[in-house]
């Protein structure tokens, strides 16, 4: 950098600035020390995992390399092509920035790379030796893609789960993950005089402390939030309670409701407040608003008593229990209901148990983000080969229950840029406290999954495909995806990385009704459901003609601005029945027995 002599600066004492920082960094100094013992404690008593659920089976890799042997031996052309490549445009890019480097000043370097937001900072671009890392790190993650994209031998499962894994390595390289190599930590802890990197070292033990030793970043506030006080604060009562789930009737907000209530079955993966997180974007109080009787299953949490709880269980105890509560207390003979992603799934399940048995619960069932159809399972599906279930069935045999721990890892990894290598920047590097942000929150508040039902979901369902084609065995019924036949309403969204659109679209083609709509939404598997009105954001499509393949129904479709909620709410109305005097929560044989949201979602991950 050069420096302007015309400058009428004072001259700096570097003598008495140093001697002013001593006691600061001296602090800091100690602060570390203590720190450290902190860390030698927990990591002394880190969690054991099983090798199988740290990452895919060496066989992957071992299968890659023998394959690559081979094309180097029958094809050596073609290596050679490739690493002449690779080695031209890296032996060239050196001699640019070392004449960068020579030059003694900032101007901005060549850089044709892609625009990427983890390198958003200036320097990156105008500084030769950042740049110089920026553009190799660019040049070594192209050279592997193109090897890994090239490479033949493999099958498509192999190949899909090699590439995404590969990537999983690339990410994890970025220079932007190492002090040493990234410009804005280099200057916070400049600034700072270094106490951005011991407020980091608390921030990683604290991560630490709080996950048995294995580090699980911070994505939100924790002391912002308090479930029941600022969120999931829509007015109701629990109206039921049994081992397997708490039944909340939210109080009505209209003087006229619909006849026929409504009842959502969220995921037991995570807690049902996704959907009544602050007032402004729960999706609880808008259908309270929009005139209907709502009722919302708050699951249990699952821990070693919960080993033999299997599918058969939600189904029977759940579901059918579920249903029968609510037509008692509303004294109806049908109700709507909903399923979101693994309760969409056991919703569909559950219709057919019903249709066998001559049951006829439910009017409508509507599904957000479900899965009926698994021949496709998208990005998740890397997850969902033998070597991962197999140690997830080692695991819950062992403890009784699959620890919350393992399924929000895999999930980050699906965004690991944006779930973990840019929030441990911040916390851990920038020494940075998380945001107070409500949906990360509720993100971080994981629950427990009952063994038996974990491995029966995993093998019969993800892997065995089972409904949607030789049926699926639960509640004493070969469940078939073709005898769902109640109107539905199935809502899918676009970047979704859990539940793959084009897969749920295939799902509900399959399914019996003859009343089928289908809504896509813009964003991912959380941001694309609750998206209320007022945000206006994302916007959503629609198309009558389900007999298209996914991409000629999104190619034809109509597309919407904003949310997907209004029209959803006037599907739902018409299936809802005459306007009655509204309800207020429970009945005689119900009377209220706690204020929402209940205490089931207050239960640590301990259960």
């Amino acid at each position: 950098m050069t420096t302007d002599d015309s400058t009428n600066s004072e001259p700096i004492n570097l003598g008495e600035d140093l001697h002013a920082a001593l006691p600061k960094l001296e602090e800091n100094i100690k602060r570390i020390q203590e720190l450290t013992q902190r860390l030698m404690k927990v990591m002394s008593h880190k969690r054991k995992v099983s090798q199988d659920l740290q990452g895919p089976s060496p066989e992957l890799y071992s299968k890659a390399s023998t394959v690559a042997f081979q094309e180097m031996t029958q094809n050596p052309s073609k290596i050679i092509e490739q690493q002449i490549e690779y080695w031209g445009k890296t032996f060239q890019h050196y001699i640019d920035a070392q004449q960068a480097f020579n030059k003694g000043n900032l101007d901005e370097t060549i850089d044709d790379t892609p625009t990427d937001r983890r390198f958003a900072n200036p320097l990156w671009q105008t500084h030769p030796y950042f740049n110089f890392l920026k553009q190799q790190y660019k040049l070594n993650a192209q050279s592997v893609d193109k090897v890994v994209t090239e490479m033949g031998g493999l099958d498509e499962s192999e190949k899909t789960r090699l590439e995404f894994f590969s990537n999983q390595i690339i990410d994890m390289l970025s220079p932007t993950n190492f002090l040493a190599t990234n410009p804005d930590a280099l200057t916070k802890a400049v600034e700072t005089e270094g106490h951005s990197l011991v407020r980091g070292l608390e921030n990683m033990i604290a991560d630490l402390e709080a996950n048995n030793g294995e580090l699980v970043v911070s994505l939100a506030d924790k002391s912002a939030f308090t479930v029941g006080k600022n969120l999931a604060t829509t007015p109701g009562e629990v109206v039921f309670r049994n081992h397997m789930f708490e039944l909340i009737q939210y109080a009505p907000s209209t003087q006229k409701v619909y006849t026929k209530p409504l009842i959502i079955f969220p995921p037991w993966i995570n807690k049902f407040y996704v959907l009544d997180l602050k007032e402004k974007n729960s999706l609880v109080k808008w259908i309270v608003d929009q005139g209907f009787t709502l009722f919302v299953v708050s699951w249990a949490n699952a821990d070693e008593a919960s080993h033999d709880i299997g599918m058969t269980d939600y189904v029977e105890d759940g579901y059918l229990t579920a249903f029968k509560v609510v037509r008692e207390i509303c004294d109806v003979k049908k109700v709507n209901a909903v399923g979101y992603c693994i309760a969409g799934t056991t919703l569909s399940l559950s219709l057919t148990v019903m249709k066998e048995r001559g049951i006829d619960y439910v009017n409508s069932a509507t599904l957000f983000t479900t899965l009926t159809d698994f021949s496709n399972r998208g990005e998740v599906g890397v997850f969902l080969n033998d070597d991962f279930v197999d140690g997830i069935e080692t695991e819950v045999a062992q403890v009784g229950f699959l620890d919350s721990f393992f399924m929000s890892r895999t999930f980050s990894y699906l965004r690991s840029n944006d779930l973990i290598y840019q929030p441990a920047i911040r916390s851990y590097m920038m020494g940075e406290n998380p945001p107070a942000f409500d949906l990360l929150y509720w993100n971080g508040d994981g629950t427990n999954l009952p063994g038996k039902m974990a491995i029966e979901y995993l093998r019969g369902l993800c892997q065995g495909d089972n409904f949607a084609t030789n049926g699926f065995d639960v509640a004493g019924v070969s469940a078939k995806i073709a005898n769902v036949e109640v109107p539905i309403c199935a809502i899918s969204c676009e970047s979704d990385h859990i539940a793959a659109w084009k897969s749920s679209f295939q799902g509900v083609q399959k399914m019996g009704s003859k009343d089928k709509t289908f809504i896509l939404s813009g964003s991912g598997h959380i941001a694309g459901i609750v998206n209320p009105p007022v945000k206006n954001k994302y916007g959503f499509w629609t198309n009558d003609d389900l007999m298209l393949s996914p991409e000629d129904w999104k190619a034809t479709a109509q597309k919407h601005e904003g949310s997907w909620w209004p029209m959803w709410g006037n599907w739902l109305a018409k299936k809802s029945g005459k306007k009655i005097n509204s309800r207020t929560p429970g009945s005689a044989n119900h009377p209220p027995l706690a204020p929402a949201p209940g205490s089931y979602v207050l239960r640590d991950k301990s259960g």
